[in-house]
């Protein structure tokens, strides 16, 4: 005999603090000062974003910093219509922006678009649609600080 399967609805509240470390701590200081900082491999002269303590590619240790601009590319990009705990309203969009200076892209929300109509929504931001980084009034040294990056 064939039975449903018994949802049992519940919530985990799970507080944890995140240890960033040494090389996400300076990444996460210099964006207090609205600086995007990346790091580069000295072996295959990546920039990489985010930073991080070796090259996933070399397996070299890095240590030279270099900024770089707070404008970029959409690599790619998605558009929101569900809520989730701790994101914006839908609808939201997000994306892999390959910021200019860095080889590697970062995960950040892109905004400053109307995405009431999700169809005209996707026009205003494809795939090569070129981005800013819309910045906090009050930086406070968190990945936040950049509120969104929307066209330019």
């Amino acid at each position: 005999m064939e039975k449903d399967i018994i949802e049992v609805p519940y919530t985990w509240e799970i507080p944890f603090k995140y240890t960033a470390g040494e090389v996400l701590t300076k990444f996460f200081y210099e964006l207090k000062e609205k600086r995007i900082m990346g790091i580069r491999c000295p072996k295959c002269k990546r920039v990489l974003l985010p930073p991080r303590g070796f090259c996933e590619m070399c397996f070299e240790p890095l240590e030279e910093w270099v900024e770089v601009s707070d404008e970029g590319v959409i690599g790619a990009f998605q558009i929101c219509c569900m809520k989730f705990l701790g994101a914006p309203e839908p609808p939201w969009a997000s994306g892999l922006i390959r910021l200019d200076g860095a080889d590697t892209a970062i995960l950040h929300f892109i905004g400053g678009i109307d995405l009431s109509d999700i169809e005209k929504g996707k026009e205003a931001i494809k795939i090569g649609t070129r981005v800013k980084a819309v910045w906090s009034d009050a930086p406070k040294g968190l990945i936040t600080d950049i509120r969104y990056f929307t066209p330019v």
